[in-house]
């Protein structure tokens, strides 16, 4: 009888304190993913594709870097709507990293930012959820190109790690973005 009366007790004790955990008020939402920006991020209106020429620039000032730094990769130039304009495979560049470099171009114009954005957020910030979105490469080395304020396509680079990659990038992308 008095093992009843102390497992009754017990029992009435957890009740009354869920009760009274199930009145307070919810906390508020810690998610990030929760927060609204006043403004859109990454809201660069798209231009004009880039030429033929301006793109052969781009991959030749990125390759002159490459070179130099005895780094063989791959190098595509994509427009605004997404399509291939130009490449180069240098001599010695990994074979997958074709794809990969015109994947991080392609990337960095439809999505208007960096691929290095999504590497930082899947990396750094755990957002698994941006796996799921069409397109999407967590791998940095592909830049917007960017002329009077409107993308006019993208530069990815791979066959080096993503470091590499992004230095190339960033110099083949800096005879377009000024």
């Amino acid at each position: 009888m008095y093992t009843h009366a102390i497992a009754i007790a017990i029992l009435g004790t957890i009740l009354a304190a869920g009760g009274a955990a199930a009145q307070q008020p919810a906390p508020a939402a810690t998610n990030p993913l929760d927060a609204i920006p006043d403004t859109m991020p990454f809201n660069v209106p798209y231009g004009p594709p880039i030429s033929a020429a301006r793109a052969q620039a781009a991959i030749q000032s990125a390759a002159a870097e490459a070179t130099k730094r005895g780094w063989p990769v791959n190098i595509a130039v994509i427009d605004s709507g997404g399509n291939l304009v130009a490449f180069l495979r240098m001599d010695g560049a990994q074979l997958a990293s074709i794809a990969i470099s015109q994947h991080k171009a392609r990337f960095a114009a439809i999505y208007r930012r960096p691929s290095k954005t999504y590497e930082d957020a899947i990396q750094l910030r755990d957002a698994k959820y941006l796996l799921t979105l069409d397109d999407a490469i967590a791998s940095r080395g592909g830049i917007p190109l960017v002329e009077d304020g409107k993308m006019i396509g993208a530069i990815g680079c791979s066959g080096a790690t993503g470091s590499q990659d992004e230095v190339i990038c960033n110099v083949g992308a800096a005879t377009i973005n000024k």
